[in-house]
Order: C-alpha cells, then structure tokens, then sequence
C-alpha cells in the first residue's frame, strides 16, 4: 500500500569504518549501528571523573594496567564503538590498546547526566555485559550514588553500592574499596 508505514525507509546502519570517517563536529558513539551525538560532561561531572581516575590509577599502578580517560573509543563491533567516561584494561589483555581499545576491556565506568540516565543504565549495561565487561560501574552524581556490577554467566549482578558516605568495592581489582566522599567530594 503506497504511504504506508511499512514503506517507511529504515535508518541507516553505521559501520566501524565510516565512523572512523564521520566528519560530523563534536564527540560520538555508535550504538547498534545508530549514530549518537555526546554532549559535553558537566563541570562536576569531570569533578567527579578526575577524581575517580586518581583513585582507580593510584590503584591499578602501571604493573597492573592503565586506567584511560574519555574520550577514547572502545571497539565492541562493528556496530558498537563507545567512549566510557573511563576504561580499565588489565595489563594481561594490554594487546588490546592500540590507537582505540579493540574489545571490552575488563572495568568500565559511566558517570550519569540527567540526558543520559536510560543510555548508561540500561542500553550500555546491556551492550557491555553482551561484550564481556567483566565488571561495570555506574556512577549517579546527584544522588552521591556508586553502583557496581560483575558479569557472571553473561548476565550484570549487583555487587557493590554505595550512596552518600558508603563504599564500593570492586572484584576485578582485589582489595579496592572506594568511598563515595572520594568521589563526590566533601
């Protein structure tokens, strides 16, 4: 039937390749083959992402991996790059950072904003633990809220949580415990 909605053109899907040749300004994510514009973090958001580097690299220190700040694209496939506000590779998977990461690396951190709540908790969540990010924190700036997740069986389990003065504690870095008054100040 002409006009119809079953006539609708479909979106174009994206590949790897022509993100690399995106001449588009500002930052992107490709998410399942979808083109997604990045507005810029916050002051308080890149407060709070500053700190959770210091925190996280004092930590790993260079014996044990690198700790890398956004924006920097991770490979998950052909249809999915994204920059995490901050990535985590052990140094036993290392071959996977080249210019971008190829592959999920073993810790990933998002720091919500108000314009990407259901982005971070659930359409990343779900490609990460599809991936294979073995361990994923999700970080709520106004709620002074840390939640972390760690893959088991391929699905995310709550592990850790903290809100206000708590600590998270992290199973990919054994013995990191972090107190949320670190992360959000005060």
């Amino acid at each position: 039937m002409k006009g119809s909605v079953a006539e609708k053109p479909k979106e174009k899907v994206w590949t790897y390749k022509e993100y690399l040749h995106n001449t588009e300004e500002g930052r992107y994510e490709l998410i399942n083959g979808r083109l997604e514009r990045m507005p810029a973090p916050s002051v308080e958001h890149q407060r709070i992402l500053l700190r959770l580097y210091k925190l996280l690299d004092r930590s790993v220190g260079e014996a044990r991996g690198e700790v890398l700040v956004a924006p920097v694209d991770v490979v998950l496939s052909q249809t999915v790059v994204v920059q995490p506000d901050l990535v985590l590779v052990l140094k036993e998977r290392e071959d996977m950072v080249k210019d971008r990461i190829f592959g999920p690396p073993d810790l990933v951190v998002e720091i919500v904003s108000p314009n990407t709540v259901r982005r971070d908790t659930f359409v990343k969540k779900n490609l990460y633990a599809e991936a294979g990010v073995k361990e994923y924190w999700i970080v709520y700036p106004e709620e002074r809220a840390i939640e972390v997740w760690v893959l088991k069986d391929g699905k995310y389990h709550l592990h850790s949580v903290s809100e206000g003065d708590g600590r998270v504690k992290s199973e990919v870095l054994k013995g990191l415990e972090v107190e949320a008054k670190e992360v959000f100040g005060g």
